[in-house]
């Protein structure tokens, strides 16, 4: 008498494998969660994408309601900053890949 195997030969389990990215993606959609990781991931790609320099004289960087709050040190900095906040702004946005950022203010 021959026993039977706990599992089927036929690739019924193979249906139900998802790849990771896919997991997790369905993971954060399902919890509301891909807003605040795109915020997350602006805030923590500020010194990626503004330079070192820059980033030396950012005291605070965070988001709220769509608008990216960034605390800088210098004052020449700040001023220069706000003449190219749509350069910035699109180069956060490119960033992330998504249109996360509305408006930049720098404080």
């Amino acid at each position: 008498m021959a026993l039977k195997k706990p599992y089927s030969s036929d690739n019924s389990r193979q249906s139900d494998i998802v790849s990771l990215k896919d997991g997790i993606t369905a993971l954060l959609r399902a919890y509301r969660l891909q807003g605040k990781l795109n915020e997350v991931t602006v805030v923590a790609s500020w010194e990626k994408v503004m330079g070192k320099a820059v980033a030396m004289k950012t005291q605070q960087v965070y988001v709220s309601n769509s608008k990216l709050f960034v605390r800088l040190s210098s004052a020449p900095l700040k001023h220069e900053l706000f003449m190219a906040k749509t350069r910035v702004l699109e180069n956060l946005n490119a960033e992330v890949g998504e249109d996360i950022i509305k408006e930049v203010v720098f404080l």
